[in-house]
């Protein structure tokens, strides 16, 4: 694991570099996010109804195959999740898009 992927460990997606606490809240709801570029962070999915986390994300980084472009993270079919609290699935990578 390189520097990169280390301070992306256990943060969650939109946190600030500087953010004195960029790891999750324990009330909130998480989806941990597998395969690059973004690999092992999580994303606040509180509060998103199931059809929402069914439709996958396109998240902005600048670590994507186009700067400034989008990552692909999609929820495997027949993946089990947990409600409530904590991470509850995951979200999977499938591409980029500019």
């Amino acid at each position: 694991m390189n520097g990169d992927e280390q301070l992306l460990n256990r943060r969650v997606y939109g946190a600030d570099h500087d953010d004195p606490y960029p790891g999750p809240l324990p009330e909130r709801t998480y989806a941990e996010l597998v395969g690059r570029p973004l690999d092992g962070l999580l994303l606040d999915i509180h509060g998103w109804r199931a059809e929402e986390v069914d439709d996958g994300v396109a998240l902005v980084t600048e670590l994507s195959r186009w700067p400034g472009g989008r990552a692909l993270y999609d929820p495997r079919l027949g993946e089990p999740r947990t409600s409530g609290p904590g991470v509850s699935c995951r979200f999977y990578y499938s591409g980029d898009t500019p």
